[in-house]
């Protein structure tokens, strides 16, 4: 691989000028320029961008680590911050943490290895010591997806218990009074925030729903099948179902539907996320917007800002709130 040596040798300038040169800087006439770049050109040299970052203690890199890429959600969240990096002229490099807290870390860690001092990072297991051990090391360091009062400016989130007592509180105006859950078994705080509103807009509203009505399954649409299974083994009654997310809320409406029980006429099925999955089913569903691209584009400058000028972002909030997106699988039963 040709060095900036090389490419100085060859040209007949110093280093210094190839550097100018790769740089747009400093004062190179036209003809030198011209004959640097077409040596640079010829041999084929790319700038060592690890190196440059040590000389002026500035990186344009920009790392996310999610669970997993290849899941709409976090392949969504990923898209959101490729979009920052772009206009803001940065590469990005990505990582699996796979649910693994020590893959979380490494991932991290080979981030930083690479000169990255602004990274967002959707973590669900790493305890609060540990983040803020990782935020004094990485001045950029941005969590999405997950609130800590000690590191609120670092953090971009969503109000979930909000979101599911808005869900809830929609089907509650259609008539619906029978409620049933189908919830992740994840044991982040996501399931139970969601699960927490739902039971405050029913206290709100003076109903109750057994604990028999509530499944916990894994976060697909397997999950959501066999929760509704679940359900109809213990012979739970319910005219609506709040399911965690719209994967779970597809799998659910299915198993309805193989049990002969239409949806929405004799079931109302909502989800949370609005997926492409939502408008793709049948009926479409009716579920509330997680706006992840959004946050993530948001994080992703966030953690420029941290990385380059902190000074800029102290003392923010960086709140966001779902929005209800109501299509076909409700049925107004009042």
């Amino acid at each position: 691989m040709a060095t900036i040596k090389d490419v100085a040798r060859v040209a007949g300038v110093s280093t210094a000028t190839v550097s100018r040169v790769v740089h747009n800087g400093g004062q190179v006439g036209d003809a030198c320029r011209a004959r640097v770049k077409k040596v640079i050109a010829e041999l084929g040299y790319r700038p060592n961008t690890n190196a440059r970052a040590l000389v002026s203690k500035k990186s344009d890199t920009l790392g996310v680590v999610t669970p997993r890429l290849s899941m709409t959600f976090f392949g969504t969240l990923a898209a959101g911050v490729e979009n920052a990096a772009r206009e803001n002229s940065y590469k990005l490099l990505m990582s699996n943490s796979l649910y693994e807290t020590e893959t979380e870390l490494e991932a991290i860690e080979s981030l930083r290895e690479h000169s990255c001092n602004a990274i967002i990072l959707h973590s669900e297991y790493s305890d609060e010591k540990t983040l803020q051990e990782l935020a004094r090391q990485v001045p950029g360091l941005v969590l999405i997806n997950r609130f800590l009062p000690s590191m609120a400016n670092r953090c971009v989130w969503l109000d979930n218990v909000a979101g599911g007592k808005k869900i809830t509180e929609y089907l509650i105006e259609r008539g619906h009074k029978q409620f049933a859950v189908v919830t992740s078994v994840y044991q982040n705080n996501d399931p139970q925030s969601r699960l927490t509103g739902v039971k405050e807009a029913l206290k709100n509203a003076g109903l109750k729903m057994p604990a028999n009505n509530i499944v916990e399954s894994t976060a697909n649409m397997r999950g959501g099948e066999e929760a509704v299974q679940e359900l109809l083994k213990r012979g739970a009654k319910f005219t609506a179902v709040v399911a965690y997310n719209d994967l779970m809320a597809v799998g659910a409406m299915n198993a309805l539907q193989d049990a002969g029980i239409r949806v929405p006429e004799d079931v109302s099925v909502v989800g949370f996320d609005d997926l492409y999955i939502t408008r793709a089913c049948r009926p479409k569903l009716t579920t509330m917007s997680y706006p992840i691209e959004e946050m993530a584009n948001y994080a992703a400058k966030l953690a420029i800002d941290l990385s380059t000028n902190p000074s800029n972002v102290q003392n923010r909030t960086h709140l966001f709130m779902p929005e209800l997106i109501e299509r076909n699988s409700v049925a107004d039963i009042s």
